[in-house]
């Protein structure tokens, strides 16, 4: 199962994948040539980054044949397979890019208030600011589900929800889908 997130950097649409098996994101190349090149010419963007696969592998640069591809929804409607490269991925692929744009890019894709980790820290901080906690339900997997539901809002499309599925990052598996409550359970007692 894959959810897709959609981000924007200087208006232009940057499409993202969460891979459940994987437990990792991966980003529309395309979409990231054409932030980096600053044009929405989707055949230009396309043809570009054949071009730069070629001079990659001619230079013994692995980047390009690590990409895979995931289907997403072209601007006529239809699915469509992309090349899609992961979190590291895309940060060497921008590297390969001179000047203020790939370095803005990088900025604001590693560390910027506008990533989905800087929205939802901010929400993070409204949360605590506000009144809001004093309604939610303390202990129980339904306040935590509030919670999610506050902080991922409008970022995910499964916020708030309990997981279905098993998830790791960075070698650390998540407790199993399977333990995970029901929304009734009490945490503590």
């Amino acid at each position: 199962m894959s959810r897709v997130s959609i981000r924007f950097f200087d208006d232009r649409e940057v499409r993202a994948v969460w891979d459940d098996e994987k437990s990792r994101w991966w980003f529309s190349v395309i979409d990231i040539i054409g932030v980096l090149r600053a044009t929405n010419d989707y055949e230009k963007n396309r043809n570009y980054w054949k071009y730069l696969k070629a001079k990659l592998k001619r230079e013994n640069n692995q980047l390009g044949s690590v990409t895979t591809q995931f289907k997403f929804t072209a601007p006529d409607g239809k699915k469509r397979a992309a090349n899609v490269l992961d979190y590291d991925g895309i940060i060497k692929l921008a590297k390969n890019f001179p000047g203020k744009q790939a370095n803005r890019f990088i900025e604001w894709f590693t560390y910027s208030d506008e990533t989905i980790d800087g929205k939802s820290k901010s929400k993070a901080y409204a949360l605590f600011e506000s009144s809001i906690l004093e309604s939610i339900e303390v202990g129980t997997v339904k306040g935590l589900q509030q919670i999610h539901a506050y902080l991922f809002g409008g970022l995910y499309d499964f916020a708030g929800q309990i997981r279905t599925l098993n998830i790791a990052k960075g070698g650390f598996q998540f407790a199993m889908a399977r333990f995970l409550p029901d929304s009734s359970f009490p945490l503590c007692s």
